[in-house]
């Protein structure tokens, strides 16, 4: 009798201090629409320094658009192929510079629908947390589109490396 009676005694203990570590709900970090307005401003104005023409797309953490913005003579497609950039940079968590060449068979997650392995797309970090990502399309090369990008994010750097857990 001694005996169920410490294992019972033993299993309500371990449940009870599994419970007490038990969390409910998941606090995420996200990117405020007017800190995805200031990254896309300062990816246009980066490009249009070098007389550029572009369009750029902020997303948030989940791939979905907080903020667009096609300057006046970038062509129709850098609407597209900016969110395409944005979405894949935040679903891989890396610079698109980097992984140009990493899906180059037939049939690969780089034949995916939406997807674009093309240098212009940078995720956006905060407090060691990704909170989106930026994509910008209608440079002449992925690497000045890229730089544009970067330039955005630099935009509120300080702002992303002082923001609080």
């Amino acid at each position: 009798m001694i005996k169920p009676v410490l294992a019972l005694s033993l299993s309500l203990l371990t449940l009870s201090a599994a419970a007490a570590d038990l969390q409910v709900i998941v606090k995420i970090p996200r990117l405020t629409m007017e800190a995805a307005g200031k990254i896309a401003h300062g990816a246009i104005d980066a490009c249009r320094k070098e007389g550029i023409q572009i369009g750029v797309t902020v997303v948030d953490r989940s791939g979905d658009p907080m903020v667009f913005i096609r300057d006046t003579l970038a062509p129709k497609v850098s609407i597209e192929i900016s969110r395409q950039k944005a979405f894949t940079a935040v679903n891989f968590n890396a610079p698109l510079s980097t992984m140009e060449n990493r899906f180059t068979k037939p049939f690969s997650v780089g034949k995916v629908d939406g997807l674009v392995f093309s240098a212009g797309g940078l995720p956006i970090e905060a407090a060691g947390n990704i909170v989106g990502a930026v994509g910008v399309s209608g440079a002449a090369t992925g690497e000045q589109d890229e730089a544009c990008a970067k330039a955005g994010i630099d935009a509120i750097r300080m702002d992303l490396e002082m923001a609080g857990p």
